[in-house]
């Protein structure tokens, strides 16, 4: 605990909550073009963020399992899937509730989900004496994320439109995140 390898992994972590958070707030840059887009009121443009928090929450739960049981690897690399597929589906649909399920279950509830408890609690086992620090720094990529990504986000879609910016969201989930989770592959073994 509070090793140098300690301090490594939470860089890595805060980057992955960083990358992954994404998901949580891409939704909210897009409320005006998916209320266009689908020819639907602002209470109805403003379901697909919803659904996304709703899956983020009971998915913190299910990937918080998963953690405990096969180490914070496995959760992150199924997010990185998740989230790059999912802003590809999302791009790619067709249909308004279409677009609310990808959100919710590919984004929220097995994307960003693992992004932010599952690594708070992982993050906590390698450090004693900061603890605390070291929990409020991962935390906190829940919310960098929601600080630097939408003016990025709004610029692409103002310049390349809403689905060319959600597929190449999900190819940087993928590409970004996939190798990072890697560095996470070793368990704490003190308790």
């Amino acid at each position: 605990p509070d090793s140098r390898y300690a301090w490594i992994r939470l860089s890595i972590s805060l980057l992955l909550a960083v990358v992954g958070g994404i998901g949580l707030w891409l939704a909210v840059v897009v409320i005006p073009t998916i209320q266009a887009e689908f020819g639907i009121d602002r209470a109805g443009a403003s379901l697909p963020y919803t659904a996304t928090f709703i899956g983020f929450a009971f998915g913190g739960y299910v990937m918080g399992r998963v953690a405990d049981r096969y180490g914070i690897m496995v959760p992150v690399s199924i997010s990185s899937v998740a989230l790059g597929l999912g802003f590809v589906l999302a791009a790619l649909s067709q249909s308004y509730w279409q677009f609310v399920v990808v959100q919710a279950v590919l984004i929220g509830f097995l994307g960003s989900a693992s992004t932010f408890g599952p690594l708070v609690a992982d993050t906590s086992q390698w450090f004693l004496k900061r603890r605390g620090l070291a929990v409020a720094i991962v935390a906190s990529g829940n919310y960098i994320a929601g600080t630097i990504w939408p003016p990025f986000m709004q610029a692409s879609i103002e310049a390349y439109g809403w689905r060319t910016t959600y597929i190449a969201i999900g190819i940087i989930c993928v590409v970004v995140m996939l190798p990072l989770a890697q560095f996470l592959k070793v368990r704490p073994q003190f308790h």
